[in-house]
């Protein structure tokens, strides 16, 4: 029974040496299983595959692989899901926020059955902005695109063969991986675990990053954007009936004298706002649309010691 274990590696350095001394001692030492670790460097400019090849040199059952540039850590897990030979994989961060030994509770979840195990936060040891924006992440989520999203969301997961096969094959770009696994509806079990703060190095998870994770869910897996320009375009145009209807009986009546120009200002005004706003989410989906159409790869892989492996 082989495991994969996939990580993605952005700006790492000082924590892999840890990580595999972790992973060394509380999953390697399980010999009723074959390891493979498989560690992607997703465009890092420090010194992250350098120690990578170090860790690949020393232990035949860890395989690396470094993407051209940053393409994100969801390219990046897809590229080490693509690449894995085990029998399920497990993908697991690198900054060191969660229990190394919860991999084995997965596992064991996987053999009675389960295609897909997730590691669910059940509470967070880290700041209370970055706790809140999670929340309301996937509060939104939850509530607005995909129904069986957990609470506490998840970035830990196992999926087994039949999954990631499935996963390979959509090869979707702006996209989320834990948002397809999710609405593949497959088999589904979960773990529980604390998030630890971070200790070692520093976040590369931005506010830009986030807000490019929000939209690219929310086009994605809803069709709330598409529903809420309808209704305001409806909105719109039943309310500029009844102002119309209004202004012909006042005028019939000879209650206005002259034409005012501000009312016609702020109407336009308000169109105009509306179009806009109309035409920026078509915008949206039209990109999607025309960046799947290009079938440019999620990821280039530009290095790496797989066939040195076999």
């Amino acid at each position: 029974m082989k495991i994969s274990v996939i990580i993605p590696v952005y700006y790492n350095q000082d924590n892999l040496l840890p990580l595999y001394k972790d992973i060394q001692e509380k999953m390697l030492s399980h010999e009723e299983y074959e390891w493979e670790i498989v560690m992607v460097n997703d465009g890092s400019k420090d010194d992250s595959y350098h120690v990578m090849q170090e860790l690949a040199s020393k232990d035949d059952s860890v395989r690396i692989l470094s993407l051209s540039r940053n393409f994100g850590s969801h390219a990046a897990i897809l590229c080490g899901l693509s690449k894995c030979t085990g029998d399920c994989a497990v993908v697991k961060a690198a900054d060191l926020q969660e229990p190394t030994e919860m991999i084995l509770e997965m596992v064991e979840r996987w053999k009675k059955g389960y295609n897909v195990v997730l590691a669910v936060r059940e509470e967070r040891e880290e700041s209370k902005r970055q706790t809140l924006f999670a929340n309301l992440y996937y509060t939104m989520v939850r509530k607005m695109m995909l129904e069986t999203m957990p609470k506490g969301g998840f970035d830990v997961y196992l999926v087994d063969r039949k999954v990631i096969n499935v996963l390979v094959a959509l090869d979707e770009t702006n996209s989320a991986l834990t948002g397809q696994i999710l609405w593949s509806g497959f088999k589904t079990d979960k773990v529980y675990y604390t998030r630890v703060a971070r200790e070692i190095g520093k976040s590369r998870w931005t506010l830009k990053k986030k807000v490019k994770l929000v939209a690219d869910t929310l086009f994605s897996f809803s069709t709330l954007p598409i529903k809420a320009v309808s209704m305001i375009g409806f909105c719109s145009f039943i309310g500029s009936i009844i102002w119309a209807m209004i202004e012909i009986i006042f005028k019939l009546q000879g209650l206005i004298e002259v034409s005012g120009w501000t009312t016609l200002f702020i109407f336009n005004l308000f169109s105009f706002g509306v179009i806009m706003l109309t035409l920026g989410i078509l915008g949206e989906y039209i990109w999607r649309i025309f960046d799947a159409s290009r079938n440019r790869p999620p990821y280039i892989v530009e290095e790496d010691n797989w066939d040195s492996k076999e």
